[in-house]
């Protein structure tokens, strides 16, 4: 949270950069660089891989950025006394100003700053110094050492992960003023301090603001949040204090159960207005279950499911994070259905703009700190303070965030070493169990503290207690039907698949054949070390959904290869997340790893790393719908029908359950009234359908199969919804047939649709169109009736055109 205080004057010092790389390390001071060093333009904020980037150079020109110094430098002027703001320097920085040491920083989370006393012109130089060395003067053993994040003297260095996972990241690891450098001249009225806290306590919220001033107030100060005021009273010569109570204030809730209100907060002392943002007031708790080993969050005394995927930072590169960054990468996992997003330990505290849209969005940020997989010198004085002071200065300037409810204290540190067996003694750690959960209750006690990701059971890696990390389906190539038997509580992390882009952004980055590039075969995501990568997992699941030989198809038909991997991944993300979202489920929580590439490739993003949907995103866009229908194959107990409800009115109409023999003829049909209260799921079986015995499911192999597609479809009585549910209980297919795919252009007020229309069954129909940008995708199609699909325009003054494909029949163009 940045308070903003009327009357005085910020100004951002990103103009006028300029950096010089020092290879050797020989420049200790501005008056030691040469006068024939080469000065080249810099972006601030910035880091020195997107400098050379802008300069020409390609990731595979890039020096090693962690084994080098550089310099940036800028000049400005101050017309007042000023305070001079550094938010973020990666990673560690030495600050100069008019050629004195100001200030010495090791740790790229710190925020800096310098008070300026005299009006005048200055000069500012930050040398950024070489992890690498600096790593080499450390010393002492650590208890185990992560194969993933490299080097592993990290350990000592607070700095992020990201550009140092040769796995799945381009090597870009951030050096440079990765935050905003700004200047602040105060007015009259000076702000130092402000504590501010939301809360809710049976359904009535109140909200508590604490400012420390500069001298004082020179008039009546009063807090105003919405309608309601309160005035401050004196608790020392420059702090002052008010409390106010919002009886009547809506409460914020995540989208996809309500409405994420916010209200406005200010403070007026005489004339002089203190904007302190916005906020919300909401009551999160943990529901443990009757066992004690669950984890199922409850907002407001809502029960709720949380979906959504791991944030990686708008751009891998720059790290920028301005709300032009974020938002339509945020806005993206609102449109899917996501209500929850993790920040995971391997990357960074995000931008103020990042929680603020999550406020606005009704996105909850499950946070972690900035660790993952080390050991980390918690020992050492110097390491743990300033630990401390990187958490306090989060849980500040996130203090009035509703949007912040799960505090984690790191990704796959205790994961990592009982992984190498280890026993629980020597890997616990006073920083997660003792240090971080000490600074929430001190000053995030609203929100929700986890020790690990994953935690909670007899082993942090284990499903079926507490948090974890599933890849059960995924990385460790189950069955589907491992979703169910893992009995998975929550998954805040889940899914990893390489997941491939569509066409067009495979043909801008690899060219007319991606497959046979080896940059693309570089690029697909793995973990360092591993003997498969996931390039290997996609393959297992398109054999096993599809009967196909991956290597075979990949020479014999490439976009067949293509189309099968995406439909896969799709297929499998759907019917884990349908099981976990099921009526009777024991699991509460599913957050897919993750949601953008790093870089363009096979990566684990559900959007390309141009921001462009994959396949997985359409998946995940239709399992994680407020109002979803799941079919569930229960074996000889036949076929469930399961109708989700997460919003917070009642739901009422029609499902008409429909199974077909070779993709067309109906063999049965039948159709029940539903009403869905609300937060809740109806759960039907077939037999409530047929009224009789019908083996939807194919379970008792009676003769030859009956049909081999069932269908179920929901009609709202208030109209608007109408969804769809497949089954295919002789499995999914990529064989090609002429179906009767047809597509056709229809117009209305608010731009173009799509009608699909097929006499047989197409599975997983494709949409290209280069100008527009399908709402739907990687869809089925039941027979004989009519998918209307969105197209979102690309650019104003287009027209779609373009062509519609089924992964088991032909392709057809329109317009």
């Amino acid at each position: 949270m940045r308070a903003r205080v009327e009357g005085e004057r910020r100004l951002r010092l990103d103009a006028s950069w300029s950096f010089v790389i020092d290879e050797a390390g020989e420049w200790t001071e501005p008056s030691a660089i040469p006068a024939a060093a080469r000065w080249r333009a810099a972006r601030v904020p910035g880091t020195l891989a997107q400098a050379l980037i802008e300069d020409g150079a390609r990731f595979d020109d890039l020096p090693p950025l962690d084994s080098i110094d550089v310099w940036y430098k800028t000049s400005f002027a101050n017309s007042a006394p000023a305070e001079l703001r550094l938010h973020g320097l990666a990673s560690l920085a030495d600050v100069y100003l008019d050629g004195r040491l100001a200030l010495r920083s090791d740790n790229m989370f710190h925020a800096h700053a310098i008070e300026i006393e005299a009006p005048g012109a200055h000069d500012l130089h930050i040398r950024f110094r070489s992890v690498e060395r600096e790593i080499a003067t450390k010393s002492g053993r650590a208890r185990w050492r992560p194969r993933m994040i490299t080097p592993a003297g990290l350990r000592h260095i607070r700095t992020t992960a990201l550009g140092r996972l040769p796995g799945f990241a381009p090597p870009t690891p951030p050096v440079g003023p990765w935050r905003a450098v700004e200047l602040i001249e105060h007015g009259a009225l000076r702000l130092l301090d402000v504590d501010m806290r939301p809360a809710v306590r049976e359904r009535r919220a109140s909200l508590r603001v604490t400012l420390t001033l500069a001298g004082g107030a020179d008039a009546e100060p009063r807090l105003l949040c919405g309608d309601a005021e309160a005035r401050f009273e004196p608790v020392s010569d420059n702090r002052i204090i008010a409390e106010l109570a919002l009886p009547d204030a809506k409460l914020w809730t995540p989208h996809t159960h309500g409405e994420p209100h916010l209200y406005a907060v200010a403070a007026q002392i005489g004339d002089r207005r203190i904007d302190l943002g916005r906020t919300g007031f909401r009551d999160i708790r943990v529901d443990r279950g009757e066992d004690g080993g669950g984890f199922a969050l409850r907002v407001n005394d809502i029960p709720l499911f949380c979906r959504g995927a791991c944030w990686t930072t708008a751009d891998a590169v720059s790290l920028a994070g301005g709300r032009e960054d974020c938002a339509p990468l945020l806005r993206a996992m609102r449109d899917a259905g996501m209500n929850m997003v993790r920040v995971p330990g391997v990357t960074l505290y995000e931008s103020d703009d990042f929680y603020a849209l999550c406020d606005e969005l009704g996105l909850m940020v499950w946070q972690d700190f900035a660790f993952a997989n080390f050991d980390y010198p918690i020992q050492d004085a110097a390491f743990h303070a300033s630990v401390e002071r990187e958490a306090a200065e989060f849980l500040k300037r996130t203090q009035i965030s509703p949007s912040l409810v799960v505090l984690c204290g790191g990704s796959e540190v205790y994961q990592q070493a009982s992984m190498l067996g280890l026993a629980e003694a020597k890997w616990r750690s006073p920083l997660f169990d003792e240090t971080l959960p000490d600074l929430v209750r001190a000053q995030r006690a609203d929100a929700i503290y986890v020790e690990n990701s994953p935690s909670g059971g007899p082993l942090p890696f284990h499903a079926d207690e507490g948090v974890s990390h599933y890849y059960g389906v995924g990385a460790y190539r189950r069955g589907l039907d491992d979703a169910r038997r893992a009995n998975v509580r929550f998954a805040s992390e889940c899914l990893g698949f390489a997941n491939m882009a569509e066409d067009d952004s495979l043909r801008r980055d690899f060219g007319d054949a991606p497959l046979a590039s080896p940059l693309f075969a570089a690029r697909v995501a793995r973990d360092t070390g591993a003997t498969q990568t996931f390039g290997d997992v996609t393959e297992h699941y398109m054999r096993l959904l599809y009967g196909c030989d991956p290597a075979t198809l990949r020479e014999s038909d490439p976009q067949l290869y293509l189309d099968s991997a995406r439909a896969a991944v799709a297929e499998t993300m759907e019917a884990a997340i349908g099981e976990w979202r099921r009526g009777g489920s024991t699991t509460h929580g599913a957050i897919v790893w993750f949601f953008k590439d790093l870089w363009p490739g096979a990566g684990w993003g559900v959007v390309d790393a141009h921001g462009e949907p994959k396949s997985a995103y359409h998946a995940l866009k239709r399992a994680f719908r407020p109002l979803a229908l799941i079919l569930t194959d229960e074996s000889v107990n036949g076929l469930f029908v399961h109708l989700r409800n997460d919003s917070p009115q009642r739901v009422e109409g029609e499902i008409t359950l429909t199974c077909f023999r070779d993709g067309h003829v109906p063999v049965m049909r039948a159709s029940r009234n539903v009403s869905v209260e609300p937060h809740s799921v109806a759960t039907l079986r077939d037999t409530e359908f047929w009224g009789g015995f019908f083996d939807t499911a194919l379970a008792y192999n009676f003769g030859p199969p009956s049909h081999d597609l069932t269908v179920a479809r929901f009609v709202s009585a208030a109209g608007g919804a109408e969804i769809e549910a497949f089954h295919f209980p002789l499995g999914r297919s990529a064989a090609k047939s002429q179906l009767g795919l047809k597509a056709k252009i229809e117009e209305d007020d608010d731009g173009f649709i799509l009608a699909l229309t097929t006499e047989i069954a197409a599975q997983s129909v494709a949409i290209d169109d280069e100008s527009f940008v399908p709402q739907e995708n990687w869809l089925h199609l039941s027979p004989g009736a009519t998918r209307r699909v969105r197209l979102v325009a690309r650019s104003a003054d287009a027209r779609p055109k373009g062509k519609a494909r089924a992964l088991n029949g032909e392709a057809v163009r329109y317009g």
